[in-house]
């Protein structure tokens, strides 16, 4: 059992159940949440939801006691709950906290809390600070003490899907004449998203529906790996024919065609340019240093000014929350929508997917070539290293001494948290940590695929070099 303190990552706390992910931990993290909510209002509402993983359930049950032991009042969704339906109810229905158990894209191994904010979104680096602490103090003096917990379970899912419905075009999705597949990857998106795009008139077929706590032996990742099987369904029904897929959780979204899976920046892209046509944007685009500039050029034509932020979610959110943005996107299949999510939702990008298939009688592939042919094509992609020893003090080295000159061109070096970005004429390569997994993950940027990978290639060649 690893006896290092609880740290959260770019999206909450994950580890390994039994080894990093403890019962032991998860109690004394929820105690610190509750205290920590306790200081702005006396006995705070605090959401529990759990996802589909193995003993995510009896997790969230345990922290629901820890947090009633030390006065808050925790009310537990039902059943396996979607990460965007429990922010979205923490954000509407006025709970001081959202604790939701889930680590959502890891390997089924893994198991996680991400700690929700009043706003919908990841609490902020400051009060994860005290959260670790208060953690560290309750295991130090023991188990926290445990209270009642009511047997009512609470039911955001249908208030959500009301709320989703609102904001779409339902006419255009009623008249939608293509089929849509939906690839739930045994996570908590399954009778979510499909459920929602049936109701709407849309034709839709699912794959990997039950609950699977193994995700079928797989990460459930909507990864180009991951979706082989809605690949081939989506190519057997043609035409116009969408693939979605939704992680373990249902906050990312992946997209397949006939033609094959788009990139996340490809998808950006598209919702931007929907979004941006067919609804008001007060505000500009936030995008993460990761995403392709697909989708800067997209925005910028249609007047739209674009934020750049560090890896992972939390700064999209909060340039959401604040309103300096309007929607946002990043390079791993998170988007939101301020309007409605200030969180990255899996599910409402998939239906604006099928809006935005349903809008153009070429589909899907039809609109991205219009914008390809407009603003120019953008390649991206990233790949997952296991993460040694000497990774780390090579990242280090390259941030303390950059490459002038990366694949015989001209670089600009720039630091990012946890690794270095390096932009050249005509893309750029990023090497950093995960912050949720024992990886480190390069990402890239190039005119075309081959480009593309041989990018790739040379970001972990640099990284071996440096390594050494």
């Amino acid at each position: 059992m690893s006896e290092g303190p609880v740290r959260f990552g770019t999206s909450g706390w994950r580890g390994v159940l039994g080894e990093d992910f403890t019962f032991e931990r998860a109690r004394a993290l929820a105690a610190a949440v509750g205290r920590h909510a306790a200081a702005d209002c006396a006995a705070p509402r605090i959401l529990v939801s759990h996802d589909t993983r193995f003993q995510a359930d009896r997790v969230a049950l345990a922290a629901a006691e820890a947090l009633a032991g030390v006065g808050a009042r925790p009310v537990i969704a039902e059943g396996p709950t979607p990460t965007p339906v429990a922010t979205h109810a923490v954000r509407r229905r006025g709970f001081a906290v959202g604790f939701l158990v889930t680590a959502s894209h890891n390997p089924p191994e893994y198991l996680g809390v991400k700690v929700v904010a009043p706003y919908g979104g990841a609490v902020d680096a400051k009060v994860a600070r005290e959260l670790e602490k208060g953690c560290a103090r309750q295991l130090a003096a023991g188990p926290p003490p445990r209270g009642a917990v009511s047997n009512r379970k609470f039911r955001p899912t249908d208030a959500y899907l009301r709320d989703l419905a609102r904001w779409l075009d339902v006419d255009r999705l009623a008249r939608a004449r293509f089929s849509i597949c939906y690839d739930a990857i045994h996570g908590t998106g399954a009778g979510v998203l499909d459920r929602l795009l049936r109701d709407l008139g849309a034709r839709v077929e699912v794959l990997r529906a039950a609950a699977d706590p193994r995700f079928g032996g797989c990460a459930p990742d909507p990864s180009p790996e991951r979706l082989a099987a809605l690949g081939r369904r989506v190519a057997r029904l043609g035409g116009r024919a969408v693939g979605l897929a939704t992680d373990g959780d249902a906050d990312r979204l992946g997209v397949v065609d006939r033609k094959g899976r788009l990139s996340e920046t490809q998808v950006v892209a598209l919702l931007v340019d929907h979004l941006a046509r067919t609804r008001r944007l007060p505000a500009g685009v936030a995008i993460s240093v990761a995403t392709g500039s697909l989708v800067e050029r997209v925005a910028a034509d249609a007047g739209l000014d674009v934020i750049r932020c560090p890896i992972g979610f939390k700064p999209l959110s909060e340039a959401l929350a604040s309103g300096r943005a309007s929607v946002a996107g990043e390079e791993s299949g998170g988007f939101a929508w301020a309007p409605f999510a200030h969180d990255k939702d899996g599910i409402l990008a998939g239906a604006l997917i099928a809006e935005v298939a349903s809008s153009h009688r070429q589909g899907l592939r039809g609109r991205l070539d219009q914008l390809e042919k407009r603003h120019g094509k953008s390649a991206c992609g990233r790949i997952a290293l296991s993460r040694r020893p000497g990774h780390l003090a090579g990242l280090r080295r390259l941030e303390e001494a950059p490459p002038s000159r990366f694949e015989r061109s001209p670089v600009r070096a720039e630091k990012t948290p946890g690794g270095i970005l390096l932009h050249v004429s005509d893309g750029f390569a990023l090497l950093r940590c995960s912050g949720t997994e024992p990886v480190v993950r390069l990402y890239a940027e190039a005119p075309g695929p081959h480009k593309l990978a041989a990018r790739l290639t040379a970001a972990a060649a640099l990284l071996t070099r440096a390594s050494r």
